[in-house]
């Protein structure tokens, strides 16, 4: 069995960015040139996966739109002669297949419920994976190629992971290995406080689930600061099944707060040969001030 499906959880107000995102989807700020989602699908797509299910808010037409084809624009650039940048507008829409759901009121509050909002599109025994909107990895190897990798060895929940200072646990969701194993998970402790986590193994938004996942899914019966949390469904079917720890290997980069997304920024400028070299002098010229 291949996983061929993907759920990128889109549907937050991004409130830390306002006004930015008073009428544009955080998931859409660029990083460079490039918006934060299309990392997303193209790490998705470069893991063999070609299905994507992005689940949105009221107002986020312009995730829709961006994978879109835009004639006028497409005509605009074949007639300025501007053949690399029509290439790469065309290239955009043929990456997957999409499909775009909204999550409205009726949900609570929490990183669960996109999940909730595509329950129907998943099959029973199907495998897929989840990822959010905010988190993005530098890596060789795509972060979802390493939990499928991972995955077909040993077909179970697979949750990605990084280690963490211990003086940032209580901004995670932190993994409880089961004794004498490096990667069996027992639960997940959302955001524990310093001092009384049960380990530096944060959680990140990258997991391959299948459809046992809504079982443990229940609007009425919600988590800690009353939203519904992937951590807590996580944590009870790791009672009956079995969770693997992938400790993914790459840069982890959240987007989801102003210094965060600006340190990522930089990260992918820092990258880029056509910018990288100027772009580090000119930070070293401006720390030097």
């Amino acid at each position: 069995m291949r996983i061929k499906k993907a759920i990128i959880a889109a549907a937050g107000y991004g409130t830390r960015f306002l006004p930015a995102t008073k009428v544009q989807p955080k998931e859409m700020l660029p990083l460079i040139d490039k918006p934060i989602i299309q990392y997303l699908v193209e790490e998705a797509v470069d893991s063999g996966i070609r299905d994507i299910i992005i689940v949105t808010r009221a107002g986020s037409h312009a995730v829709a739109d961006h994978f879109d084809s835009n004639v006028e624009l497409e005509l605009m650039l074949e007639v300025a002669g501007k053949k690399k940048m029509l290439e790469e507008v065309r290239r955009i829409t043929k990456l997957a297949n999409f499909v775009y759901l909204r999550q409205t009121k009726n949900y609570p509050y929490g990183n669960a419920s996109p999940l909730l909002v595509a329950r129907d599109l998943i099959n029973n025994g199907e495998p897929f994976v989840y990822m959010f909107g905010d988190d993005l990895v530098k890596s060789e190897i795509p972060a979802t190629k390493q939990l499928i990798n991972i995955w077909k060895k040993t077909p179970a929940w697979v949750v990605g992971c990084q280690e963490v200072t211990p003086s940032e646990v209580d901004r995670y969701g932190i993994l409880k290995l089961k004794e004498g194993s490096e990667m069996v998970v027992e639960s997940v402790v959302e955001k524990p406080e310093i001092g009384k986590a049960p380990s530096n193994l944060a959680v990140f938004g990258r997991y391959i689930l299948n459809k046992k996942i809504f079982k443990y899914l229940n609007p009425k019966k919600l988590g800690k600061n009353n939203e519904l949390w992937v951590a807590d469904a996580i944590s009870a079917f790791a009672k009956r099944g079995r969770v693997l720890a992938a400790k993914v290997e790459g840069q982890w980069l959240t987007t989801g707060d102003p210094l965060n997304y600006l340190k990522a920024t930089v990260e992918f400028a820092l990258d880029r040969e056509d910018l990288g070299a100027p772009f580090k002098k000119f930070l070293i010229e401006t720390i030097s001030k």
